[in-house]
């Protein structure tokens, strides 16, 4: 009887294409190794073909509540897989911040739908045949990615475009024919009478540069939102042929000072109609714009747990806030005026002395049921996000549809971002770089963008047709 094959083996075969140029051959064992196998494993990520994860944007709820939907999909449909889904919590927060990503590009559909193709066979790709979240993901994982889409299991391969759901009974179901990957045939090869083949696919070069272009955009993103570690597209050597180089900054996301304006004054409005709910929601929102913080600053885990008494004062009275930052790195922020009468009217509330005192152990984020501090920054991200979509309604209520429609695609880490590039218009930026954590100044640089301002003011009034 036939040794049932292992994943670990197709892995070892994809491995392979890295650094063998015979592609043919190794596509047709391939080929032969999973028609086979099918039959004795099919539960095989490697054989057998993933379920869609993201629906199309008029069907898709909050971020929040998406994830857990498509977690617990995922997670049932691929049950008997050892898989990081069923192995890594980190895999609810790869779909988290996919789904944000794919829904900043609200506004263009096409966009939206390039995107989706290529986030999705990645997290995919990463999940049930490297058996890794995307966090983990690096230079050497791409590469084999990028040769893994040349050459794809023919069980992920479709001969034409179907929806990734469908409608039954009223409900959005999981459309069985659909493929990460689709075999497709030219209109003249269409009129000579030849069919769509699994078995010829293969990607062009603009699709692979395609592919490239988006993941390099993607991991920013979450470089951005303080999700990885690195861009590991962006380590592909130089010469790559799939390598797009950009010869302008890629600007910052963040809210506008209107959208802010209607953002922090929702809280404050809350704030003075359920105190007992919001007057800390009112006091994050502060923390996270006026000194930069990231969500994980803010609540404890295994590094730290942040206190009141991490508010300090030095001999001159200046207030400062202690912070543990990433790669466990404690650096001072400055309080400002404003932020600190923030900080008293929250302590006012709680019932504390309006300042606090050296070593204070009281939570700085408390929970609202229960004792200690608050431990998940879901829940700080939902607090915030709770705020974007009250704002965005009220903001669209005013007739600011556009500028609400903007906000509706923010996250919680562009507050910190929002917060970093007002401060550069008028502060040193030494000193933003600290009070921020950045490790280079090169990184507080990207906030600045007084050149291109300049450069298109320069360039306003030029005319088509000169005098």
């Amino acid at each position: 009887m036939a040794e049932k094959p292992s994943s670990s083996y197709q892995n070892n075969v994809i491995k392979h294409l890295v650094i063998s140029d015979n592609y043919e051959t190794i596509f047709n064992t391939l080929t032969i190794i999973n028609q086979e196998a099918i039959k004795l494993n099919p539960m095989n990520p490697f054989l057998s073909s993933p379920i869609p994860m993201f629906d199309n944007l008029q069907y898709l709820s909050s971020p929040f509540k998406e994830a857990d939907t498509i977690h617990a999909r995922q997670k049932k449909v691929n049950s008997g897989l050892a898989s990081a889904i069923n192995q890594k919590a980190e895999s609810k927060e790869d779909l988290y911040h996919c789904l944000t990503f794919l829904q900043s590009y609200n506004g263009s559909q096409a966009t939206f739908n390039s995107y989706r193709r290529e986030v999705e066979r990645l997290l995919q790709w990463s999940w049930f045949v490297q058996d890794k979240t995307i966090t983990e993901l690096r230079r050497l994982d791409i590469e084999e990615y990028l040769e893994f889409c040349q050459h794809p299991p023919i069980n992920w391969i479709g001969t034409k475009q179907v929806s990734r759901f469908k409608n039954s009974q009223g409900l959005r179901v999981v459309n069985n024919d659909w493929r990460p990957f689709v075999s497709q045939v030219t209109k003249i090869e269409s009129k000579l009478g030849r069919s769509a083949d699994n078995k010829q696919f293969k990607l062009s070069q603009k699709s692979l540069q395609a592919i490239f272009s988006i993941l390099s955009t993607f991991f920013n993103y979450l470089l951005q939102e303080d999700y990885g570690e690195l861009n590991p597209v962006a380590l592909i050597r130089q010469k790559s042929k799939y390598l797009q180089s950009h010869a302008y900054k890629e600007p910052i996301r963040r809210i506008s000072n209107l959208q802010w304006d209607f953002v922090i004054e929702t809280a404050e409005l809350n704030a003075v109609k359920e105190p007992k709910q919001h007057e800390r929601s009112l006091f994050i929102m502060n923390c996270l714009f006026a000194m930069y913080l990231r969500i994980s600053e803010l609540v404890a885990d295994e590094r730290s747990t942040p206190t009141m008494g991490d508010f300090r004062a030095d001999a001159d009275n200046n207030w400062w806030l202690q912070v543990t930052g990433k790669g466990n790195k404690v650096r001072m922020v400055t309080v400002s005026d404003e932020m600190l009468s923030a900080l008293k009217r929250y302590r006012t509330y709680l019932g504390l002395s309006a300042l606090p005192h050296i070593s204070e152990p009281t939570p700085m984020i408390s929970k609202i049921k229960g004792k200690g501090p608050v431990t998940s920054t879901r829940q700080i991200r939902f607090i915030v996000q709770d705020c974007f979509d009250q704002a965005y309604q009220r903001m669209r209520e005013q007739g600011l549809k556009e500028e609400a429609l903007e906000l509706k695609a923010a996250t919680v880490h562009w507050l910190r971002h929002t917060g970093i590039s007002e401060d550069v218009k008028h502060r040193p930026k030494e000193h933003v770089r600290d009070d921020a954590g950045h490790a280079s100044m090169a990184t507080t640089d990207r906030y600045i963008d007084t050149e291109m301002r300049e450069r298109h003011a320069s360039a306003k009034h030029k005319k088509i047709k000169p005098d």
